[in-house]
């Protein structure tokens, strides 16, 4: 078996030493190639991220301008609302007011009252009714007579006045021994109320020629509320 020589020892390591120094020059290109990989992805981290703030941002600004816009609105909403109502409530005093001196006739001619009060408002353990015309009579007539007058008589109208009617002693307790009376009076009726308001056991009114008068029959009995 022939011996190594040292010239061959020395070839080896010159070989190795070469090996060694193009895998580290290898490995050097390979981390400088990653180094620049993380470098231009952080780039693009931080660009991504400042453009996700930056649009997070205009979201937030148009949000808030949209929140502006929306309260505005509802106030708009509110105050047209408040208008509504006011104009309602001054339909309805309208109304009322134009009804009045034709209920007053009708109550004190037919009726015998001698007690005629619009617009009483009263409070009781918290609740509060209104009622639209209430007038009374003591004495020999003893009776109080009940008037809701609306613009606009609907089925809800009937129910509404219904409920009154049946808390009307509760409220009133000074008629307590009274005989008491309901009149729905209206300046417009949907198709159907007025029957449906007289199997109630209300009397009926409606305006002709600017004046309220009663639309029930003469003999028509009244429920006693």
């Amino acid at each position: 078996m022939a011996s190594t020589t040292l010239e061959e020892v020395r070839s080896l390591f010159r070989e190795v030493a070469e090996q060694f120094k193009e895998s580290d020059r290898k490995f050097r290109e390979s981390t400088q190639e990653t180094d620049r990989k993380f470098q231009e992805t952080d780039r693009k981290f931080q660009e991504s991220n400042q453009e996700t703030n930056r649009q997070f941002q205009e979201v937030s600004r148009e949000f808030e301008v949209s929140a502006k816009r929306f309260n505005q609105t509802e106030r708009m909403i509110k105050e047209i609302g408040c208008q509504i109502g006011g104009i309602g409530d001054k339909f309805g005093y309208f109304t009322e007011g134009m009804a009045l001196p034709s209920l007053e006739c009708i109550l004190a001619k037919r009726f015998g009252m001698t007690v005629v009060m619009p617009r009483v408002r009263i409070r009781k353990g918290g609740e509060t009714i209104e009622i639209d015309v209430l007038s009374y009579a003591n004495g020999d007539v003893n009776m109080a007579v009940v008037v809701e007058v609306k613009s606009r008589v609907k089925k809800e109208s009937i129910l509404q006045f219904r409920n009154i009617m049946e808390r009307f002693r509760e409220f009133f307790p000074e008629h307590g021994n009274k005989t008491v009376l309901g009149i729905l009076a209206g300046v417009d009726w949907d198709r159907g109320t007025v029957e449906e308001a007289r199997d109630a056991g209300f009397m009926t009114a409606s305006i002709h020629d600017e004046v309220f008068k009663l639309t029930t029959a003469s003999d028509f009995a009244p429920k006693h509320w």
